[in-house]
């Protein structure tokens, strides 16, 4: 339990980060504690590198103050939680640094660029957890209700024995080849393109839903636009567009996992399709407060998926928004996430996805890689021994 939670103070946040990530995570923050009760709070500083710019959005989204520099608000006596929304190269320094400092840490996924700095966050996340300070990872999809209630179904057996599992995450925001070259498109910056943004996703909720680890892997990555309009004329896209996986998991689930950032017309369409011995689950984010479920136990006359509209207040997280048949958005999913996660830091029990979780997928995501070198080879997870 935090020296905060013990005096009576308001836990102290600071948020790493304004851009697209840090503007979902302050929404979640500013509204919280309306909807869920939670400890107490306070939005203490936003940081963020241009001190303008940084000023203005902590001013917009609700934070008491902002800074440039991140290593001065970690070292606060202030500040309690801190959550990194910057890009993925800067995760591991902030992480290990802020761990250090005894401060509980949220980060957005995927853990790190690289599965070395992965081993060190998960190795730092353990020895401070054992110091009472927690850490979590942001895959925000776990708070979905209509997924959260998926994993229920499967857990309680409604799909019998899981089969195969068929996930794709698929976007447009790369398809005009004139979209100028950004951080997301460098390995430097990004570690990786369409696989490590949005296939860890899929990858993820296959793991998520099923209960199951994967273990082996074929993959195949492509690149279809191979330089893009920079600052000085053209430069090189180091990362990938587009990336499709198979995975083999512990318990003998199949999976398959596509993942694009060209797939022209979808916008942020995130489709899984969960087939069991009894049963059958279909989702879409772009209808992401539906659930589609088959019941194979009822006569065969009778089977067809049914539309379940996940707003009902037995449902996982719904009752603390609107009367029945109101949806939520997308938007909901990180102020569920932060619910969890200020739970956990108030009960001293482990947040998830914790940082092991983000490691895991890590590996996964190194396999599709080295996978993907050997011309879709079959390539076995491996389990590496964290660097101390």
């Amino acid at each position: 339990m935090t020296a905060s939670l013990t005096s009576g103070r308001p836990l102290g946040v600071a948020a790493i980060g304004y851009a697209f990530m840090g503007k979902a995570h302050s929404n979640a923050w500013r509204n919280v504690a309306s909807f869920f009760d939670v400890p107490a709070f306070e939005q203490k500083v936003l940081v963020g590198r241009d001190a303008l710019a940084v000023a203005e959005a902590a001013a917009k989204y609700g934070w008491a103050e902002s800074a440039t520099d991140w290593r001065s608000v970690i070292s606060r006596d202030d500040i309690d939680i801190v959550d990194i929304c910057a890009p993925g190269w800067m995760h591991a320094e902030i992480a290990l640094e802020a761990l250090a400092a005894g401060k509980h840490v949220l980060v957005e996924k995927p853990l790190a660029n690289t599965l070395e700095e992965a081993e060190l966050m998960a190795s730092a996340a353990a020895s401070a957890r054992g110091r009472g300070v927690q850490s979590m990872i942001g895959f925000n999809y776990r708070r979905v209700p209509a997924l959260a209630l998926a994993r229920e179904l499967i857990a309680e057996g409604r799909l019998g024995t899981v089969r195969h599992v068929r996930a794709a995450y698929l976007q447009d925001w790369l398809s005009d080849v004139e979209t100028p070259m950004s951080w997301r498109l460098r390995k430097e910056t990004a570690g990786s393109g369409a696989l490590g943004d949005i296939a860890s996703h899929a990858i993820d909720q296959v793991q998520h839903l099923t209960g199951q680890t994967v273990t082996e892997v074929t993959g195949t990555l492509r690149t279809f636009v191979a330089e893009r309009p920079g600052a000085a004329g053209l430069e090189k896209v180091t990362v990938d567009d587009a990336a499709w996986a198979t995975l083999g998991l512990t318990g003998g689930v199949s999976a398959s996992v596509e993942a694009s950032r060209v797939a022209t017309g979808q916008k942020n369409s995130l489709k899984i399709e969960i087939y069991g011995s009894l049963g059958s689950l279909t989702f879409d984010l772009e209808n992401l407060n539906e659930l589609g479920f088959l019941d194979a136990t009822v006569p065969v006359r009778e089977q067809g998926f049914r539309r379940i509209l996940v707003n009902e207040p037995e449902h996982p997280y719904a009752a603390a928004w609107w009367p029945q048949g109101h949806i939520i958005g997308w938007e909901h999913t990180f102020t569920h996430q932060i619910r969890d996660f200020l739970l956990a830091v108030r009960d001293g029990s482990e947040p998830s996805p914790s940082f092991d979780d983000g490691l895991q997928i890590q590996r996964v995501l190194a396999a599709v890689e080295e996978s993907a070198r050997n011309r879709s080879t079959v390539t076995e997870v491996r389990e590496r021994v964290a660097v101390s």
